[in-house]
């Protein structure tokens, strides 16, 4: 079977470098899901969940807008922020989303009512990431 080669990066680092299957992103004008020969591409990502299968294993990452690039065997993502399923603490988050909801609710301050905005969208998508995997026993 095809594969393609992926490769995830933020302004900070690489995030991911592997062989995939296929990968489905949050598209500006919806979501896209590119296979391997996909006719080349380049195209805005909204905030939101990538779904990444490789052989039977399908593995998610939160990511911030950006771009993503593919030629039919390549396809690179290049994003703001990109955090896979196991880097997200879900502890973190609830406290994140309490605290951004908090500060919409009391503030006036225009700038901070938006950054509160902002992280309660992220934490929002963090949680949609960790309701798609499958919970761990521990």
């Amino acid at each position: 079977m095809s594969t393609l080669k992926l490769k995830i990066l933020t302004p900070q680092k690489i995030i991911a470098e592997k062989e995939i299957s296929s990968i489905t992103a949050p598209g500006a004008d919806g979501e896209l899901t590119v296979l391997p020969r996909h006719i080349s591409l380049f195209t805005l990502l909204k905030e939101g969940v990538v779904k990444i299968r490789s052989d039977a294993e399908e593995s998610f990452f939160s990511i911030g807008g950006g771009y993503l690039e593919t030629s039919g065997k390549e396809v690179t993502l290049l994003v703001s922020r990109a955090f896979h399923q196991d880097e997200i603490d879900e502890a973190e988050v609830h406290k994140a989303k309490e605290k951004a909801e908090r500060l919409i609710a009391e503030t006036s301050d225009e700038h901070e009512r938006t950054e509160a905005l902002h992280a309660l969208r992220r934490s929002l998508i963090d949680l949609k990431v960790l309701k798609r995997v499958p919970r761990r026993h521990k």
